[in-house]
């Protein structure tokens, strides 16, 4: 009876052979099915839009215009022309006009950057929501694999419980037990009873989260993997990769270029501007005929004398902007090193708990065995081999709960070093990037090619 706990143990974590749902199949179905990835990926998307946007400052907008007028009137009446006079005219006008900035004191040139920096964080967002996603998903896997594994060994409590009654109840019948003996029995059964309701309570929520993230059922889970040999030989290393390659990080830097370039494109608002502007086109009256072409060309020069204070504050929250994003990048270090060295010490206790685990399940299926035997012996009571059951299901849950953290935690490592990724876990998916449309969208000329087609 003992030895068939584990038993119960392993076959709800192998179960199912080929036909596994593996760890990697349910993260490569996560990522395809992720809302939350196809949110970020378009976010991305329009950030990038933002270069055009800022280069377009600097660039000529052409237009064409045609308009067209009637214009009428009525003469005076007098003696001779008692009805007065009509008189009508239509006038059509067609042309284009050219409107460019040519300098504006770097403003430009410090928004463009803005933009790509913008462009850039946004990129690593997506990376960053991809960690998130992949480790909730590992988190629910490893939630249904664990509780499954909490039902069998609910489901086998109750036997030995059901057992034991009938044990309990026989001897008592033969005179060599006691009504104590039934009632503690029966109180162990209906507690084994409550339990498993609870596991299955458990299971279904579970399942529920894991469909949410993966988008199908889970099937038959196995909780191999072979990711462990992406994590650094040292705690040290672990901290310096994570330093030089989290999403997290690499996104609050581009952050601080991009609060530098809006600085410096808030000061440079106080600098001159000058843009050229020009126009031609020509008329068409119904009394003078043709107008003949006409054109004109002109030049602006601007300086900033006074704007209502609008200036000094857009430098103010500017300069305050960089300030916090070099701010919220040394909290993004403090957080990543805390992240790596949590999961570091969460993997190095998993492992003591699994071992400890281990050897508490191997002696408490030796000694439930030997209290059964003295029992029988009428050296032991029923309540010593009720106990004794106790104690297995106690070290039992704990070796499932000690293997599910170990998971988890590898996990954990890996999403704090920044390489729970598609890429880096060598997901067959096309990794979801929002650089190729950042490199198209940065073609500014695309608009007027569109137009002439």
């Amino acid at each position: 009876m003992a030895g068939s706990v584990l038993t119960l143990l392993v076959a709800a974590t192998t179960i199912g052979g080929a036909q596994a749902q593996s760890i990697t199949q349910a993260l490569t179905a996560a990522y395809e099915h992720a809302p939350d990835l196809q949110s970020a990926l378009l976010s991305a998307r329009a950030s990038a839009e933002n270069i055009a946007l800022a280069k377009s400052a600097k660039l000529p907008t052409i237009a064409g215009a045609i308009s067209g007028n009637y214009d009428w009137t009525v003469g005076r009446a007098s003696l001779a022309n008692p009805s007065g006079d009509f008189n009508g005219t239509t006038s059509v006008t067609a042309g284009l006009s050219y409107n460019q900035t040519i300098f504006d004191n770097f403003k430009t040139e410090a928004q463009i950057e803005a933009a790509r920096a913008g462009a850039e964080a946004a990129e690593y967002q997506i990376r960053n929501t991809e960690q998130n996603i992949l480790l909730a998903v590992v988190q629910a896997y490893m939630d249904v694999l664990s509780n499954r594994q909490l039902v069998a060994l609910s489901q086998e409590n109750i036997n030995f419980y059901t057992a034991q009654l009938q044990s309990s109840r026989d001897r008592l019948d033969v005179g060599e037990g006691t009504r104590i003996d039934v009632a503690q029995a029966e109180a162990r059964l209906a507690q084994g009873q409550a339990s498993y309701q609870a596991s299955l309570s458990g299971l279904e929520i579970s399942k529920a989260t894991f469909q949410r993230y993966v988008g199908v059922a889970p099937s038959n889970l196995s909780a191999t993997h072979n990711f462990s040999r992406l994590i650094p030989n040292s705690l040290q290393a672990a901290i310096a990769e994570a330093e030089i390659g989290h999403p997290a990080i690499l996104l609050s830097k581009a952050a601080i270029r991009a609060a530098q370039a809006g600085s410096d494109a808030a000061s440079a608002a106080f600098g001159p501007t000058a843009s050229i502007n020009g126009s031609i086109g020509t008329g068409l009256a119904s009394q003078g005929g043709s107008q003949g072409v006409s054109g004109r060309l002109g030049f602006q020069i601007s300086v900033p004398i006074y704007a209502g204070g609008a200036i000094g504050a857009s430098v103010r929250k500017a300069n305050i902007e960089q300030i916090k994003s070099e701010v919220d990048a040394m909290s993004a270090y403090d957080q990543i090193r805390a992240a790596v060295i949590a999961s570091w010490a969460g993997i190095q206790s998993a492992d003591a708990q699994i071992s400890a685990a281990q050897s508490a399940v191997s002696a408490s299926r030796e000694v439930l065995a030997g209290v059964i035997q003295e029992r029988d012996l009428g050296t032991r009571t029923t309540l010593d081999v009720l106990n004794s059951q106790a104690d297995l299901t106690t070290a039992s849950i704990g070796l499932i709960n000690a293997s599910t953290n170990k998971v988890v935690a590898t996990f954990s490592l890996l999403s704090a070093l920044g390489r729970l990724t598609a890429s880096d876990l060598g997901l067959p998916v096309q990794v979801k990037s929002a650089v190729g449309y950042t490199q198209a969208v940065q073609d500014v000329w695309q608009e007027l090619r569109t137009v002439a087609e």
